[in-house]
C-alpha cells in the first residue's frame, strides 16, 4: 500500500475516534464551540473516506477510456474537501448567532475539557505524521488534508482556551464568539486548497520559476537552435510538458531524438518528486509562425 494511502487510512480513522468523542461531550454539555469541533470531525471523517476513494483511484493506469489516467481526481478531492470545510464553516456560524440570540448554559465542564485535551493531543500526533507524509510524497490530497487537521489543532486549542475560561469567569458568551472566530479561520484555510485544486483541474501552467528552469535545460542543448509552444500542465501527482524544438535541418532523426531523450532526462530531474510526462516535437526549421494548430496534450 502506497504511504499516501496509509495515511488516509490512519487520518479516518482518528476522525473516528474524534467523532465519538467530541458528538458525546458537545451534545451532553451544550457546547457551541465543542459541537462545532465535533461536527468538524465527522467532516474529517467524510473527507478522509473520500480521500483515499480519490487516491485509490488516481493511481490506475491509463486505459482505453482514459488515455491520460485519472490523476485529476486528486485536485478535484482538494476542491470537494475545500468546500466541505467551508460549508461546516458556515454551519458553525450560524448556531454560533444561534446561542448568541438564546443563551444557553453549559454543562459537563470537566468532561468537555477532559474530551478537548485528548483531542488535542491525538489530532497533535496527526498532524505531525500528515506533514511528513506530504513533504515526502509532495501529495495535494495529503497535503489538503495536512492542513485541514492542522486547523482542527488551532480549533482545539481555542476550544480547550475558552471552556477553560468558562470555566473560570462563568462567561457562556465566549463559547459562541469562539466559535465565530473557528468558522472565520476555517474557510480562511480552505480558500488556498480550493484555489490550487480549482487552478489544476482547469490546466494552469507551473509556477514561472519551474518554467525558467525547463527553458534552461533547453537552451543548454547547443544543437537545439530555438524552440517555441513551450505548454506545461499539473495534474496530481503529474506533470505534463511539451514543446517544439527546432533542429539543424541536417542532423539526423536517429542523433535529433537522442538529444531529445537527453532534454527529456534532464527536466525529469528538475522534478524527482513528480511523474514528469514530456512530449519533444523534432522540427527542422522554425515553425511557429505558421503552426497554427493547437497542441492539446
Amino acid at each position: 500500500m502506497r504511504l499516501e494511502k496509509k495515511a488516509t487510512v490512519v487520518s479516518t480513522s482518528v476522525a473516528g475516534i474524534l467523532v465519538l468523542m467530541k458528538m458525546t461531550v458537545g451534545i451532553m454539555s451544550g457546547s457551541i464551540a465543542v459541537l462545532a469541533s465535533a461536527i468538524d470531525s465527522l467532516l474529517d471523517l467524510t473527507v478522509s473516506l473520500f480521500n483515499y476513494f480519490a487516491l485509490a483511484n488516481a493511481e490506475k493506469d491509463p486505459d482505453d477510456k482514459f488515455h491520460f489516467g485519472r490523476s485529476k481526481i486528486e485536485p478535484l478531492a482538494a476542491v470537494i474537501e475545500g468546500t466541505v470545510i467551508s460549508l461546516s464553516a458556515l454551519f458553525i456560524f450560524y448556531e454560533a448567532i444561534a446561542k448568541i440570540a438564546h443563551n444557553r448554559e453549559m454543562l459537563h465542564m470537566s468532561e468537555s475539557i477532559g474530551v478537548m485535551v485528548a483531542s488535542f493531543i491525538i489530532t497533535a500526533f496527526l498532524v505531525t505524521f500528515l506533514n511528513y507524509v506530504a513533504k515526502k510524497t509532495k501529495n495535494m490530497v495529503i497535503k489538503a488534508d495536512a492542513l485541514h487537521y492542522k486547523t482542527d489543532l488551532f480549533s482545539n486549542g481555542a476550544v480547550l482556551m475558552a471552556l477553560a475560561l468558562i470555566s473560570m469567569t462563568g462567561e457562556q458568551l465566549i463559547d459562541p464568539i469562539l466559535g465565530m472566530g473557528i468558522a472565520i479561520y476555517m474557510i480562511y484555510s480552505a480558500y488556498p486548497i480550493i484555489k490550487e485544486g480549482v487552478l489544476m483541474l482547469l490546466d494552469a501552467a507551473l509556477e514561472q520559476e519551474e518554467i525558467d528552469k525547463i527553458i534552461e535545460v533547453i537552451k543548454s542543448e547547443p544543437v537545439i537552435t530555438t524552440y517555441h509552444d513551450l505548454k506545461t500542465r499539473e495534474s496530481g501527482s503529474h506533470i505534463f510538458i511539451s514543446v517544439h524544438a527546432v533542429f539543424n535541418v541536417s542532423i539526423s532523426l536517429y542523433d535529433a531524438h537522442l538529444i531529445a531523450d537527453r532534454v527529456e532526462a534532464k527536466i525529469r530531474k528538475l522534478f524527482p518528486d513528480k511523474k514528469v510526462h514530456i512530449l519533444i516535437h523534432m522540427d527542422p526549421y522554425d515553425d511557429s509562425d505558421i503552426n497554427t494548430a493547437e497542441d492539446v496534450y
